[in-house]
């Protein structure tokens, strides 16, 4: 019975969505306890820093070497593999393993040697005590490229079989393991417990979609031929890839080491804060976009461009359907959401301020980073992997140029300052420069999407933005409704009920979303949104009357 669950089949692209949204809605709700902890046991200060700071490097390895290679290169090639023979398939797959993990680990030793020197330039304002904590943590979280390089590459064949159930069921358990390390670990080896918790979370992550990925035919070999076909192109196509992601990370570590000559809690506030904003926006862009790969690289393998581009333009509506009210119902809410979520233990006040506007801001950027996270895997699809790196590099300079411009104006000019405290209501909260990184990464995000999308266009010109505009203009006008609803009822609320009390903020934080919902729901269905019905109909036959 668990073997057939874990082995189960998703036939549409609609119901495959479901299935990945529904399971990294709840790895949301875990990666929310996780931080809750993490805040509570720690607060917005020294250790969070270090923890934060130490995650940089091994994630950026991660994301090159491997995250690249499963989403621009493996998926496409495996299935161009198994349409001509399934031994050849597989074959490709035991030899890119033992090419890719055999590198991987010996790039994972040589990182692990120069730590310290790695810290030093991905943390320059750290103090001595805080570095050395830094190089700890890293040098056990060198572990986790390898473990989750082997896991992701492994999702990504089972994605081509269909098998998106024990796929979506991976990041939950990530998540759980790092809970669990903050749990048992923390008490019993102090804040290397945390780094062993994101290890422990990578073994679960792989562990589980193992049985799958036997089931679905794989047999280990000890090919090492590193000038296989299907290796050679695998490379070809990941390096601009790698080029994108290793670009998108670079903005990550360049932020960490400018926070880290801020005041000590700054990697701490922006990290949560953004954990905060982009959970929602990985249960919806990251499971449409990963249910929607396989089929559009296969729509893109057949020469069909129409219907590669009907795939495109549903699915870009969907997105936009589902995370434009979700960032006006977060920016509306931010506060609300803040105090639930973080607002305990060591977090003290001035944490949550801080905290509640960075994710005011950040709420302005999350359709500009669905977007990204789609249009990128449709050039992957496409097998167009350069476009994508070419503007990340781009967005990339642009975005620590003007860090750098925003924290110096933080620091240097009084009125940009006061300007900042008065308009975000930070008054009497010091370590404000964090806000100037915010600022910096969210107008990039926005640019990046904008230029994405104007490459998409200009490579599809038949792409018809008219059935787009259409529909952004009822999503809109629904989401204002939506807005107006849910303001007046967060007010109404804040007047009636006690707001010092955790039950009091729970009270408005759900009463005013599910108003917000609803409205939204109903405001769609009465401007006829297509979206609207399409969303229904994939919850009716998932849940009502499923196809059988």
């Amino acid at each position: 019975m668990i073997q057939r669950f874990l082995n189960s089949q998703t036939k549409s692209i609609s119901s495959a969505s479901l299935i990945l949204a529904i399971s990294y809605l709840m790895s949301a709700f875990l990666g929310l306890l996780r931080d809750h902890l993490l805040a509570g046991t720690f607060g917005a200060g020294n250790e969070l820093d270090v923890y934060y700071a130490a995650f940089t490097v091994p994630d950026f390895i991660a994301l090159i070497l491997i995250f690249g290679a499963t989403s621009s290169a493996v998926i496409p090639i495996f299935s161009s593999y198994l349409i001509k023979s399934k031994e050849e398939a597989w074959e490709y797959v035991s030899t890119l393993f033992n090419v890719f993990l055999g590198f991987l680990i010996i790039i994972c030793i040589i990182l692990i040697i120069f730590t310290p020197a790695i810290v030093s330039i991905t943390a320059p304002g750290f103090s001595d005590h805080k570095k050395e904590l830094a190089v700890m943590l890293m040098r056990i979280m060198f572990l986790s490229p390898i473990i989750l390089g082997a896991s992701n590459m492994i999702s990504g064949i089972l994605q081509v079989f269909h098998r998106f159930l024990v796929t979506a069921l991976a990041p939950l358990l990530y998540n759980f393991g790092i809970i669990i390390g903050i749990l048992f670990f923390v008490p019993k080896f102090g804040l290397q417990g945390l780094a062993w918790g994101v290890v422990f979370g990578g073994i679960l992550h792989l562990a589980i979609q193992l049985p799958a990925f036997f089931f679905s035919g794989f047999r280990y070999k000890t090919n090492f031929n590193y000038k296989d076909p299907g290796v050679a192109k695998t490379i070809k196509l990941m390096v601009p890839r790698s080029l994108g992601l290793g670009a998108s990370q670079l903005n990550t570590i360049a932020t960490t080491a400018i926070a880290s000559t801020l005041m000590a809690g700054s990697i701490a506030v922006f990290n949560l804060a953004n954990n905060l904003s982009s959970i929602l926006v990985t249960a919806v862009a990251v499971s449409v976009s990963t249910a929607s790969f396989p089929s559009m690289s296969m729509a893109f393998l057949k020469d069909d461009g129409d219907e590669f581009l009907r795939k495109f333009s549903s699915i870009f509506r969907q997105i936009i359907f589902l995370v434009v009210p979700i960032s006006l119902l977060l920016l509306i809410l931010r506060a609300q959401i803040v105090r639930i979520v973080l607002g305990a233990g060591k977090f003290g006040w001035a944490d949550t301020k801080l905290t509640t506007a960075c994710l005011g801001i950040l709420a302005l950027n999350l359709i500009a980073q669905a977007l990204i996270l789609f249009l990128s895997k449709t050039f992957y699809a496409a097998h167009n992997t350069k476009i994508p790196a070419i503007v990340s590099g781009l967005t990339v300079a642009f975005n620590i140029t003007l860090s750098l411009l925003l924290v110096w104006l933080v620091r240097f000019s009084p009125g940009f300052n006061f300007f900042l405290q008065d308009f975000l209501r930070l008054g009497g909260v010091a370590n404000i420069g964090v806000i100037a990184l915010v600022l910096a990464y969210t107008i990039t995000v926005v640019l990046q999407s904008i230029l994405l999308f104007y490459m998409f266009y200009k490579k599809f010109p038949k792409l018809k933005t008219k059935e787009i505009s259409d529909s952004l203009y009822k999503i809109l006008l629904a989401s204002l409704i939506m807005g107006v609803f849910t303001f007046i009822v967060r007010q109404f609320l804040g007047s009636i009920i006690s707001l010092q009390t955790f039950w009091g903020v729970f009270l408005q934080l759900s009463v005013s979303g599910t108003v917000g919902v609803v409205t939204y729901a109903l405001a769609t269905h009465l401007l006829k949104s297509p979206e609207n019905k399409i969303v229904v109909d994939s919850l009716l036959k998932k849940f009502i009357y499923p196809v059988k």
